[in-house]
């Protein structure tokens, strides 16, 4: 049975952070670990892990050239992370159990599309937001949402963001349980972002291509052939994103999971 595959999307900036320091050597998007705070935004590294892989792919806010300028509107953003903001989340728990006065901040900045509304300001964008937490593959799943808002001829262009934060202990535990019921999902062992910026081949024609696949490809491997286990759910998404974010006209296959397979690959082709 032929593969089935999704719309060909062109890729317009791609880039992808693990700021881990020394520990990140040898995998893609490796950068200092300290970011640039973000006000309104303490306590986690999750706000201004998205913000920063976001910045870096849409380039600068004020640019008169930029990739967002006049088509604030038409843009939308998919976020896609499986545990979202725990830090904060654990933090806030841990202080109400304690007794102490929580922090109204708090509340604000464990929903993970905060740092969304802080993004939209910053460029101007006016389209559809969305989140999504889902197994075995966050990272297709929202891939499969970009490509299904770029059907919308109102739409321009769709930011794709996955980020997850260093699993705590009760993010590892959560994820055993879930695993031992048949849901295994891959965790980064670190802070991990990547972000696509993808549109329709017809307004631009001479950028690289992204095809979803439905099925398995023959090659299955990463782009660089390397197992990228670090990086976990994020691998390939954070391959795609370091090698497109080279500026390079290539066409890229990604390999969509299903539930009954655990990952996706990307491969490039000719």
């Amino acid at each position: 049975m032929p593969s089935v595959l999704a719309s060909d999307r062109a890729i317009v900036s791609a880039a992808c952070l693990t700021p881990w320091g020394e520990e990140a050597s040898g995998v893609p998007g490796a950068a200092p670990k300290e970011l640039p705070k973000i006000s309104g935004f303490a306590i986690s590294r999750f706000g201004p892990l998205v913000h920063a892989a976001a910045s870096a792919c849409l380039g600068p806010a004020d640019a008169s050239d930029g990739h967002v300028g006049r088509f604030g509107a038409r843009t939308a953003i998919v976020l896609a992370t499986m545990y979202g903001d725990v830090v904060t989340v654990d933090t806030a728990t841990q202080w109400t159990v304690a007794g102490k006065l929580s922090n109204p901040l708090m509340f604000f900045q464990s929903v993970s599309t905060s740092i969304l509304s802080h993004l939209t300001r910053r460029y101007g964008i006016y389209g559809p937001l969305t989140c999504i937490s889902a197994v075995p593959d966050p990272a297709g799943d929202a891939l499969r949402v970009a490509d299904a808002l770029l059907d919308d001829p109102e739409l321009h262009q769709v930011l794709v963001i996955g980020v997850e934060i260093e699993p705590n202990e009760r993010v590892r535990r959560v994820n055993e349980l879930t695993a031992a019921a048949g849901w295994r999902l891959r965790l980064p062992a670190g802070d991990a972002a990547a972000a696509i910026l993808l549109r329709r081949i017809e307004t631009d024609t001479g950028a690289a291509r992204l095809t979803l696949s439905e099925k398995p490809l023959a090659t299955t491997c990463g782009i660089s052939g390397k197992p990228a286990v670090p990086l976990g759910w994020l691998s390939n998404l954070m391959e795609l994103c370091a090698d497109a974010g080279t500026g390079r006209q290539e066409a890229y296959t990604y390999e969509l999971s299903s539930v009954h397979r655990d990952h996706s690959v990307t491969t490039p082709h000719a």
